[in-house]
C-alpha cells in the first residue's frame, strides 16, 4: 500500500451512491476509530486533522477493499478559510455531507483554575467548541438544501457534571458542545436536520499524555478504548432519519478506584 491510494479528494462530484462523513480528529483516538468504523459498516469518510502524517497513519490501518472511500483533508480548525476550504472540498467528493463528526479535541496540562493562561485557555476553546462550531455552520446549508443529516460532536462526561481532572477550560468546552448540540436539535430538527452529543468517560487514547500525571497502567486498562465510543456515534449515524437518538452518556462500567 502506499500513501497515493488515499486521494485528498475527489476532483468532481460523484453520484451521492454511498453516504459520506466529515470526520474531524481524524488522525488519532476517536476521530481514527470512527473513520475505520464507518469505512466498515459502506461509507465514504473524509478524514480530517491537523497533520496529515497522523491522517496517512489512520489510513495504514484501513483494508484494501475500502480505501477508495477514504478521503484525507488535513485542516487546522482554528482557521476559518481552512474550515471554508474542508467542507468545499468534502462536499465535492459525493456531492453533498451526510454527516458531520466533530471528534477533534484539546487539552492542556496547566489545566486547574489557578494555573490555567489565557493563552492555553483559548487554545482548547479553539478546538473543542470554536472550530466545531464553525464546522457546524458550514455544513448546515447543503444539509437544509437535502432536507436530512446528523451532525454528532463528540462531548465528555465533562461536559455535563465538571471534574477537576478535566480542567476548567475543557469542562467549559465541553459543556458548550452540549449547548451546541441542544441548539441545532432545536433550531434544524423541522428541516430534517439531527444532533447527538456523545459523552465519554475515560479513554485510553493519546489526549491522557496532556494531563498533569499520566493514568496508571492499571487505570488505563479499564477506560474506555476509542472503539466503544465509535460504536456509540455508529449507532447515531445509523438510525433511520425518523428517529434521533440526542445524547449518548457511555463510562468504563468498572472504573479504576485505586
Amino acid at each position: 500500500m502506499t500513501h497515493a491510494s488515499f486521494p485528498e479528494a475527489m476532483p468532481t462530484a460523484r453520484p451521492p451512491s454511498r453516504p459520506l462523513a466529515l470526520v474531524t480528529g481524524a488522525g488519532s483516538g476517536v476521530g481514527r476509530a470512527t473513520t475505520l468504523r464507518l469505512l466498515r459498516g459502506g461509507w465514504s469518510v473524509a478524514a480530517s486533522g491537523r497533520r496529515m502524517e497522523n491522517l496517512r497513519d489512520t489510513a495504514a490501518l484501513v483494508p484494501a477493499a475500502q480505501r477508495a472511500r477514504l478521503h484525507l483533508l488535513p485542516c487546522d480548525l482554528a482557521d476559518p478559510a481552512a474550515i471554508s476550504r474542508l467542507t468545499s472540498r468534502a462536499g465535492r467528493i459525493a456531492g453533498r455531507i451526510d454527516a458531520l463528526v466533530n471528534a477533534a479535541g484539546h487539552n492542556i496540562p496547566q489545566r486547574s483554575l489557578g494555573v490555567l493562561s489565557p493563552e492555553d485557555y483559548r487554545a482548547v476553546m479553539a478546538a473543542n467548541i470554536d472550530g466545531a462550531l464553525a464546522l457546524v455552520q458550514a455544513v448546515l446549508p447543503a444539509m437544509r438544501l437535502a432536507g436530512q443529516g446528523t451532525i454528532v460532536n463528540v462531548g465528555s462526561e465533562a461536559g455535563r457534571q465538571a471534574s477537576a481532572k478535566s480542567g476548567a477550560a475543557y469542562v467549559i468546552s465541553k459543556f458548550g458542545l452540549t449547548g451546541l448540540t441542544q441548539t441545532i436539535n432545536a433550531e434544524e430538527r423541522d428541516r430534517g436536520i439531527r444532533a447527538c452529543c456523545v459523552f465519554p468517560g475515560d479513554i485510553d487514547t493519546p489526549l491522557l499524555a496532556k494531563r498533569p500525571a499520566a493514568p496508571l497502567p492499571e487505570a488505563r486498562a479499564r477506560m474506555l478504548r476509542a472503539e466503544d465510543v465509535a460504536e456509540c456515534i455508529w449507532f447515531a449515524l445509523s438510525l433511520p432519519a425518523r428517529a434521533n437518538v440526542e445524547e449518548i452518556l457511555v463510562r468504563p462500567s468498572r472504573p479504576w478506584t485505586g
